[in-house]
């Protein structure tokens, strides 16, 4: 279900906004609409669905229009041109009034440095949207220290914001997101200014709490290896424009053009591609009750393969056939395979990734079988597949490799 929709949204600033529109239509360069108008393009043209109950991550590099575009979304800066959707409704025709209400009930915004009040404690901090709202003290209060507990800061209710680690400011900042039970949290560069080892400990702490709360949420980032740990699906911008939109694999697997391909080049892409994306999906198949010892033997050589994986006619997954038992029963004139199916074959499913399929390869030199949750099977993952997707090398250079190997 769609929570977020943005049309056709630009953002341009300068005083000759009109003139840099017609350009933007005529499809000039930012630089060239920079040096005929001065006005500069933060935003070009985005388009972008995000769904209830996801992490969305924006990424790019500095400049690229990424917290521009989140600060869009809840009308801290206006867009030029376009329309922005939440639930359907168009806040970007919304008055001040109802705007105003959007933002202390729907809408939730956790900042890069805090934006904390240094001299309030942190649970007078968590209740400081409440007490805007106009909710009594009780009431707030109750809600602020249930938060408090939620992100792991029960005990230090009553401890001045000034007196706490990064860390744990960040979750106070982000205890005063949660406590106004926003169906949308925007995160701006929110873990950015913490170390790394706590920076690490607060995407886990937001995934943690993310199984738990199901917000939507749009985290803008300019690192990928936390835009690839906390989204469901990825933008990246460049120069105010949205390059690609997908999950991390996708990006990863089947980059959109050279700059985005730059990003992800030194990724560790074990961690990521899965089965799924690099499986054979219509393998050769022996099938038990109709291929008997001849037509499995045929099939073999017809595509130069030394074993066949077998399945009953609704492709559940049996096991494997090796050529060599298949040409002992053709000399005993037995008609089923049945009796040679090597059934001890480790079986994957699509999400498995090619890290947890490695290790796989020291215990057989069959290929890996990927199966649903009915066992049926959906393809096979090669060794040169995943040696590729290790070394980084093409298969015609595997296959090379180790042709030279059997060689020798």
């Amino acid at each position: 279900m769609e929570k977020i929709k943005i049309e056709k949204l630009s953002l341009v600033f300068g005083k000759g906004k009109s003139k840099a529109l017609k350009m933007l239509d005529q499809g000039k360069t930012k630089a060239e609409i920079l040096e005929a108008t001065g006005c500069n393009v933060a935003v070009r043209d985005a388009n972008l669905t995000i769904n209830e109950g996801e992490i969305f991550v924006i990424m790019g590099l500095s400049g690229s229009g990424k917290s521009t575009l989140l600060r869009c979304i809840n009308r801290l800066i206006e867009p030029t041109t376009g329309k922005i959707f939440i639930n359907d409704e168009e806040i970007t025709r919304m008055s001040d009034k109802e705007l105003l209400n959007i933002r202390r009930t729907e809408l939730a915004m956790v900042f890069q440095h805090f934006g904390l009040l240094p001299h309030r404690t942190v649970l007078s901090n968590v209740a400081f949207g409440l007490e805007l709202q106009g909710i009594d003290r009780a009431e707030r209060d109750k809600k602020a220290e249930e938060t408090i507990e939620l992100v792991g800061l029960k005990g230090y209710e009553n401890q001045k914001v000034s007196e706490l680690s990064g860390g744990m400011q960040q979750r106070v900042g982000l205890a005063r997101g949660l406590a106004n039970t926003p169906e949308v949290l925007l995160m701006d560069e929110a873990f950015s200014a913490l170390d790394p080892l706590i920076r690490s400990q607060m995407q886990d702490e937001l995934l943690l709490l993310q199984e738990k709360m199901q917000k939507t949420i749009l985290f803008i980032t300019h690192d990928l290896e936390e835009a690839i740990k906390l989204g469901d699906r990825i933008a990246i911008m460049k120069d105010g424009v949205i390059v690609q939109v997908g999950n991390s694999e996708e990006i990863i697997t089947n980059p959109a053009d050279d700059y985005v391909k730059s990003f992800v080049e030194n990724v560790d892409r074990s961690k990521i591609v899965t089965a799924g994306t690099i499986l054979f999906k219509k393998p050769k198949l022996a099938r038990l009750k109709k291929d008997g010892p001849a037509v499995v033997l045929r099939t073999m050589r017809d595509i130069g393969v030394t074993s066949l994986p077998v399945v009953r006619t609704n492709r559940t997954f049996l096991g494997f056939v090796k050529i060599e038992d298949v040409v002992e029963l053709k000399k005993k004139e037995i008609k089923t395979i049945e009796s040679i199916i090597r059934d001890s074959v480790m079986t994957v499913n699509p999400d498995a990734t090619v890290e947890d399929m490695l290790p796989l390869l020291s215990k057989t030199n069959l290929p890996i079988p990927v199966v649903n949750e009915d066992n049926h099977l959906l393809g096979l993952v090669t060794p040169t597949s995943l040696i590729a997707e290790t070394t980084g090398k093409d298969k015609e250079e595997i296959n090379e490799i180790i042709q030279k190997a059997i060689e020798l």
